[in-house]
């Protein structure tokens, strides 16, 4: 019976921990990385901003210590003495030991906050607090999109150019053959299928090196998603909707409340406007009420130290109010309206700087537009042109030399083509970034 029970204990945890690594091993995995998957997985597991979703736990933790000092403060106090020579009192000309050798007392005090301008504070920047660490994560959410974005069509474009080479080499393949035949045949000599050979182990090589880089932008895309090394990431895409999707509106004009560096720097204002307050009430008493309870016990017995008690209570408030600190209060004052100063300027310093950010964004936005609608045509021109001349060469009318020229030409078309789509999708982020529309 003991066995029975013993095996379906060992059956019941084997299964949880299958089902929990299971769970684990669903959660780590994409299964349709696509460009918008691909940010949300890294919002989620990236750790830069899991440490700054831990920030947030933390800075709402340290409010709340600080908040605490409203509610009322309670103590206990406990104290045991044992004198081995009594004190020695001054009385009508005499020293005279007086007291007990054995002492303790008992108590419980109580206050009570009433103006503090250390609490206030806290209270009356708690929210703007908070908004500050959310916006810290904001950033980093931004930060980690527009990466993320960027390495996804990094990856793209890499493998497009791999898809690209490996046509050619069908192509070249193709030619070499028609150039043996023909060679074989007596038309020409050895020189084409030579040639045709040569250009086939160029595509080769070519396609070997492109194709080892994709590793590596997979490894910093993970890197950027916080997505495990050792688990395949296959991503998905629309080539259709992705062209779609790569023009925005080139007459938008900037909104600095879009941008969350100017959104930072108004709550840094109004943090420092509360500081600048803060030492302006330091010429305001701090006012606190008190009460206190204790229990004395005094005898010369040890044995019989707590056979007696004797109580004392009292209640009162307290006032404090520093009068002279040579000047302090006055340049901490003068300190904070600087510091309010300053961020002014950084706030003039940072409209220029997205300013200067837009302009250049748009600027290479434009001209990768202008790059893209010009060789999207060149792709179907070459491809025309390598069909046509091929023909001709085949009923002898071209020499082979014309095949290489047009089919490096629909070979380098077709690159140029998927590198000025792909550079105008990264430079759609950085427009979209600098207008503070990013979508995570």
């Amino acid at each position: 019976m003991k066995q029975i029970i013993l095996s379906g204990i060992v059956f019941i945890s084997c299964f949880f921990s299958i089902e929990s690594k299971s769970q684990q091993t669903k959660d780590s995995v994409l299964q349709q990385a696509t460009l918008s998957a691909c940010i949300q997985y890294a919002i989620k597991h990236q750790p830069v901003l899991q440490q700054s979703l831990l920030d947030e736990t933390i800075t709402e933790k340290i409010i709340q210590s600080k908040l605490a000092d409203w509610y009322p403060q309670l103590n206990f106090n406990y104290n045991l003495q044992h004198n081995f020579e009594l004190p020695v009192s001054y009385f009508s000309g005499n020293y005279i030991r007086n007291g007990t050798f054995n002492t303790s007392y008992i108590g419980l005090s109580a206050t009570q906050n009433i103006f503090n301008r250390d609490v206030l504070l806290a209270s009356r920047t708690a929210d703007e607090i908070r908004k500050q660490t959310k916006q810290s994560t904001t950033f980093n959410s931004i930060d980690i999109a527009s990466s993320v974005s960027k390495a996804f069509f990094d990856v793209l474009l890499t493998q497009k150019q791999v898809a690209v080479l490996d046509e050619s080499i069908i192509r070249l393949q193709r030619s070499l053959k028609d150039a043996y035949s023909q060679y074989q045949g007596g038309v020409v000599d050895k020189t084409d299928y030579k040639r045709a050979t040569i250009s086939l182990n160029n595509a080769k090589a070519q396609r070997k090196q492109t194709a080892d880089l994709i590793d590596a932008k997979y490894a910093y895309l993970k890197q950027l998603m916080g997505y495990p090394d050792s688990t395949s990431l296959v991503l998905q895409y629309d080539s259709t909707q992705m062209e779609k999707e790569a023009f925005v509106d080139t007459l938008r004009t900037i909104n600095y409340d879009d941008r969350i560096e100017f959104q930072q720097i108004q709550t840094q204002k109004k943090l420092q406007l509360a500081n600048l307050k803060y030492y302006k009430w330091s010429y305001l008493p701090t006012v606190s009420a008190f009460g206190n309870y204790n229990l004395g016990f005094l005898d010369n017995d040890f044995a019989k130290t707590y056979n007696q008690s004797f109580a004392n209570s009292n209640i009162g408030i307290q006032l404090s109010l520093p009068i002279f600190q040579g000047n302090k209060r006055v340049n901490q004052i003068k300190q904070a309206e600087l510091q309010v100063k300053r961020l002014d300027w950084d706030e003039v310093l940072l409209r220029s700087k997205i300013n200067t950010q837009y302009a250049q964004a748009i600027a290479v936005y434009k001209s990768n537009l202008a790059n893209y609608q010009s060789l999207k045509e060149n792709v179907q021109l070459a491809d025309e042109v390598y069909k046509t001349i091929r023909l001709q060469y085949t009923s002898g009318i071209k020499t082979y030399l014309d095949v290489i020229i047009a089919e490096a030409d629909l070979n380098t078309a077709q690159i140029n083509y998927y590198n000025s789509l792909f550079q105008l999708l990264q430079s759609k982020v950085d427009v979209q970034k600098a207008l503070g529309k990013i979508q995570y």
